[in-house]
């Protein structure tokens, strides 16, 4: 596994749009802000041509011109990280035009993003042979109401942090569709309800609480060490039997390592997160598999009948008899544990404690 290098002090930091721009609010006013944040400690910003952009269909602009943001800033040196505007729908149509081959022969860079960024930061790892981070988006990096979980994805690119822990609450936010009838997981001891006074969204707060099964059965405590990768199952879903669908190669190449799967998902039904499941399933994706760390959904309420998201994914992954922790901080409900995608890690989690620390003497730093 490539590990690129950390950022330094005065370094460079590229920004691009391979998936939405960031061209409405509150997207635009957070992204500059994040560029003059950078700015104020001394980094130089980079940006690409589609940062602004909103031409395109579910990204910011035509695929190919995606593609070729994303081929210029991974093998120029005109940036030394990479950090995605945002998340969108459909990333996986600039893949045809992304030059993988090219990209794996340059110096390695890290590339920070999540959602449908998970076309990057999975395809580096199982094509490219180069660690990413799944984790927060430009915008984020916005000083306002910052998260100390953007600090700690910030720390990871900077080589000043080499292990992470989960969040004392998580913001479970209020859809329309749902306000009147929201349903408060039992685990929540308390919890507020909140009005975002930038966007007017509504959002309950709510203490974090773990789930944790070994095999079928759940526990209190798991303890396992892999290489990790994994991402949104949304996008994870739609490479399977696909010309960029490496997993057999990735598996059986870090096989003595053993895989650690991390997913999550954004507008998958509990019905669909089961039928992802069962097609990676089914495509040999899980081969090797030491545990899976579970990402909270979207749609954390969501279900059919009585079976909700711990029946779709329990209800597949228990088979393989390996640690499965669920409601974890990764993903769509923040805030998000940054995830050193490709690197090889251990996971302990204890109750409603749950770290991840990083090798870094693989990482080089």
């Amino acid at each position: 596994m490539r590990y690129p290098q950390i950022l330094k002090d005065n370094g460079r930091i590229g920004f691009i749009a391979p998936s939405f721009g960031c061209a409405i609010e509150p997207y635009r006013s957070d992204f500059d802000d994040a560029l003059s944040w950078f700015c104020s400690k001394g980094y130089e910003t980079v940006l690409g041509s589609n940062c602004y952009s909103d031409s395109g269909t579910g990204i910011s602009n035509t695929p190919a011109k995606c593609a070729q943001e994303v081929n210029d800033f991974f093998v120029n040196d005109r940036s030394d990280v990479i950090i995605s505007c945002g998340g969108g729908e459909l990333m996986c149509e600039i893949l045809p035009y992304v030059d993988f081959d090219r990209i794996a022969e340059a110096a390695p860079k890290w590339f920070m993003g999540y959602s449908d960024n998970t076309n990057l930061t999975f395809l580096l790892n199982t094509l490219c042979d180069t660690a990413s981070i799944y984790s927060v988006c430009a915008s984020k990096f916005s000083p306002r109401d910052r998260h100390k979980c953007v600090d700690d994805a910030f720390d990871i690119l900077c080589g000043r942090r080499s292990s992470v822990s989960n969040y004392d609450v998580w913001y479970k936010e209020i859809f329309a569709s749902d306000s009147q009838n929201m349903t408060v997981p039992e685990t929540a001891d308390v919890y507020d309800r909140f009005v975002n006074e930038k966007t007017g969204d509504e959002f309950y707060v709510i203490p974090y609480k773990q789930y944790i099964y070994n095999g079928s059965s759940e526990t209190d405590k798991a303890s396992f060490s892999g290489r990790l990768t994994g991402g949104c199952l949304d996008c994870l879903i739609n490479l399977i039997g696909t010309r960029f669908d490496k997993v057999s190669d990735f598996a059986s190449r870090y096989r003595d390592d053993g895989i650690i799967w991390f997913l999550e998902s954004c507008d998958l039904s509990v019905m669909s997160m089961r039928r992802a499941l069962w097609q990676m399933e089914n495509a040999g994706w899980f081969e090797n598999v030491k545990g899976f760390l579970i990402g909270r959904p979207l749609h954390f309420d969501d279900t059919f009948g009585d079976f909700d998201h711990y029946d779709a994914f329990v209800g597949i992954l228990g088979k393989y008899n390996v640690p499965i922790i669920m409601d974890m901080d990764i993903g769509h409900q923040f805030p998000q544990m940054p995830i050193i995608s490709g690197a090889f890690a251990s996971v302990s989690a204890v109750g409603n404690t749950v770290s991840i620390d990083y090798d870094r003497t693989l990482w080089g730093v």
